[in-house]
């Protein structure tokens, strides 16, 4: 490992704590602050936020690894979620930019759909804080593994012998680097962070295409068509019907992430977030073209150039180190880290606050002070890692498979409760809580079963269908059942 590479990801390093020190000294004061940014976000700051978030090292590592094996069909998984997020933006966001202010002032979406229903608010408050914390353990560990094969794959032999492997010792570093400047900073210095992490994945994903087809030594232009994979280039060849439904219905899970949906709560003003869906849809656009070509163009330079690839997701740390100058490594490899540091630190803070808000403040310490709730958070977010840590230490795990359970949870529990609580009157406390209760079940026991097998080419059904449309159902169903009753009927 060069020297430049080091030093380039220590000024990363830096950078990102520098800026969470400067959000701890303006908004760490109170639980709004620490937990949301006092709703002061700018436009671009939000959408970049959310996109980063989002996108997390599945994007540089996961998706460019499924289509480096199977090709251009893969892609639909980035098709439907596109389209999810374009509804996201449309439906979602305004509505509860706007609703989580006026069902008083709610810092989390425990909280807000607790002050939507009040009538089922305790038990929807724990249960939607239960879930968040389990599936975030999940999706965090996804990140730490995606640290973890970085600094195993491209720094072997370069870390100090501390008696842990390469692959252990990149998942701590990582870990680390994200609690200090979570813990410190909060919500504004993961949105800070966030909105610079983001515009290093974008030029990274820009950058690494280009000068993989057409850069010196990039002959892997000229190999695409020979690839050893039938239909490389084709978006249809080899995809079942089960295996296209299971790629474009990622889309559905936006609805319920609780780390996405929150930058919408923070953007400053609702009028603001049309400029927010601008911003973010073209970073997202650019973003995933970039991934795509990432993984097509990856593969036809290593059958190009006799390139052995033995874990297809470490095609961009394999291809970072080969084609570039040690000092743009380091950006690339920061680029990486960025990714998977933006979304962990989203998914510790939101899971922080459940805990915080949602058990802490709900049932040990209901007068506790904002200073003490801060300290609270900032512990429950150490905690949380330490679970991650624990989830992410086997080093044959897969980010996409990790990402996509967590994925698909998220989305079946919340997604259909967080768009019919902002839109349909009829819904209900106790319709809410069935959908919750709903959509969480049946992912996990569609998991538990062996039901998922395949993405795109077998006959498994990706969780989230089950899941998201037994918990619509069970809404619409029970809250009907209720309303006939005289039941608990609060208006959006």
């Amino acid at each position: 490992m060069n020297t430049a590479t080091l030093a380039s990801l220590a000024l990363y390093f830096i950078a990102m704590i520098a800026i969470g020190l400067y959000a701890w000294r303006k908004s760490t004061s109170d639980s709004a602050g620490y937990l949301l940014a006092g709703r002061n976000l700018p436009p671009s700051v939000a959408a970049l936020s959310a996109g980063a978030s989002d996108m997390s090292g599945w994007l540089l590592l996961g998706l460019p690894g499924a289509l480096y094996l199977t090709g251009l069909s893969a892609a639909w998984i980035g098709i439907g979620l596109f389209a999810g997020a374009v509804v996201n933006w449309i439906v979602v966001a305004p509505r509860l930019r706007e609703q989580t202010e006026s069902y008083g002032n709610a810092l989390t979406i425990p909280q807000f759909l607790a002050n939507r229903f009040p009538g089922q608010g305790t038990n929807l408050r724990v249960i939607s804080a239960i879930v968040i914390v389990a599936f975030f353990a999940v999706y965090t560990a996804a990140g730490l593994v995606g640290g973890g094969k970085l600094f195993e794959t491209a720094f072997a032999g370069a870390l100090p012998d501390t008696g842990l492997s390469d692959y252990m010792l990149g998942i701590l570093i990582t870990a680390g680097i994200v609690l200090a400047y979570t813990m410190v900073g909060g919500f504004l210095a993961v949105s800070l962070t966030d909105f610079v992490q983001g515009i290093i994945m974008m030029l990274a994903l820009v950058i690494m295409p280009l000068v993989v087809l057409f850069g010196s030594g990039g002959d892997g232009g000229a190999s695409l068509s020979t690839v050893p994979v039938e239909g490389f280039l084709s978006l249809t060849e080899g995809v079942t019907l089960l295996g296209f439904i299971s790629a474009v219905t990622w889309g559905l899970g936006y609805f319920g992430q609780p780390h996405i949906i929150v930058r919408f709560m923070a953007i400053d003003t609702v009028e603001k977030v049309a400029r927010a869906r601008t911003y973010g849809l073209s970073w997202m656009g650019i973003s995933l073209i970039g991934a795509v070509a990432m993984g097509i163009a990856g593969r036809g330079y290593a059958e190009a150039n006799g390139i052995v690839v033995e874990d297809a997701e470490t095609i961009f740390i394999i291809l970072a180190e080969l084609l570039f100058h040690p000092l743009v490594t380091g950006f690339l490899f920061a680029a990486l880290l960025a990714a998977i540091m933006s979304t962990i630190s989203s998914q510790l803070l939101v899971a922080s606050s459940s805990l915080t808000e949602d058990f802490y403040r709900l049932f040990l310490r209901k007068q506790c002070s904002e200073r003490e709730a801060v300290n609270v958070g900032r512990i429950c977010v150490a905690l949380v890692a330490v679970a991650a840590i624990v989830m992410a230490s086997n080093p044959d795990s897969q980010v996409l498979g990790l990402v996509a359970n967590a994925w698909a949870g998220f989305g079946a529990a919340f997604g259909p409760l967080i768009i019919l609580a902002l839109t349909w009157r009829g819904i209900t406390g106790a319709g809410a809580v069935a959908g919750l209760v709903t959509g969480a079940v049946v992912t996990g026991g569609w998991i538990a079963l062996g039901l998922n097998a395949s993405m795109l080419g077998g006959e498994g059904l990706y969780e989230i269908v089950p899941g998201f449309i037994a918990a619509w159902i069970a809404i619409v169903a029970v809250s009907k059942a209720g309303a006939g009753r005289g039941g608990e009927n609060r208006t959006a």
